[in-house]
């Protein structure tokens, strides 16, 4: 690919989902967008673009950004941050609460919001609680396998044989283990795609925790902050912010304060 025309996909992706592409990805974007513009008969490059900047529906944006977003995930990912979470909300039920709203903000295939249902499953059985969990994701293509909640054997192995036998189904598919997730695991969460590059959100919270995990990293600080500014306004008082290991928040405008790092509460 030409420096030129990734130029030009940079931009665009930039404009439409707020991942920035650096210096250097030509071959993977090239690599990545390949089998799209094979479907739809195409060879050249700027052809491609010419159409995704035509299409008034929005669609092969869509398909663009579906083919651009990376997608790396396991359940129980980073596992402090759902044994905090379980402390908190035992927390919270011990004052009286409720009533729980939860958001997986960058859920791809589904493994976060499933392992935060799985965390606290006790919680949602319990007689009068309320409690949902809302993930989103940018790609279209990861919120479809998350919504199926189909898992391999190999996508479950932080997932102890207590936990695969309590809460997935397991099937044989050509000679491969599958594992589907539990339906009363699944009616708690409800998947929505959502552009994180484009606050104010839908939601009006208060939300009590928000994973907003490994995602920001894609984003320049002009994307964060007002991404920022938008999960402060929505989370209740004293509820908590949960980003990856490999992020921070030191350095940005932000009214989070640190609990521990990679963990931030509203004051």
């Amino acid at each position: 690919m030409e420096k030129e025309i990734f130029d030009k996909f940079r931009q665009l992706v930039y404009e439409k989902s707020g991942i920035t592409l650096r210096e250097g990805k030509e071959s993977m974007v090239s690599a990545r967008i390949s089998k799209r513009m094979r479907a739809l008969g195409l060879s050249d490059h700027d052809d491609y673009f010419q159409l995704v900047s035509a299409d008034e529906s929005g669609s092969e944006a869509v398909e663009l950004l579906d083919a651009i977003s990376t997608n790396i995930t396991h359940f129980f990912r980073e596992p402090q941050h759902f044994e905090f979470l379980e402390k908190a909300v035992a927390g919270w039920r011990a004052q009286g609460q409720r009533r729980f709203r939860f958001w997986s903000a960058a859920c791809s295939s589904g493994e976060e919001p499933y392992s935060m249902a799985m965390t606290l499953r006790e919680t949602a059985r319990t007689s009068g609680v309320d409690l949902k969990i809302l993930a989103t994701d940018i790609s279209t293509r990861v919120l479809k396998l998350a919504m199926a909640g189909v898992y391999t054997e190999e996508r479950l192995k932080n997932v102890s044989e207590d936990l695969r036998e309590l809460c997935f189904r397991k099937s044989v598919v050509e000679n491969e283990h599958r594992y589907e997730v539990k339906s009363e695991f699944k009616t708690s969460i409800v998947f929505r795609r959502l552009n994180l590059a484009e606050p104010p959100y839908p939601m009006h919270g208060p939300l009590d925790v928000i994973f907003c995990r490994n995602v920001m990293i894609y984003f320049d600080d002009q994307v964060r902050r007002r991404l920022l500014a938008n999960m402060f306004d929505i989370l209740k008082p004293g509820g908590y912010l949960m980003v990856g290991h490999a992020e921070s928040l030191t350095g940005m405008v932000s009214k989070f304060k640190t609990v521990v790092p990679s963990i931030y509460v509203k004051a």
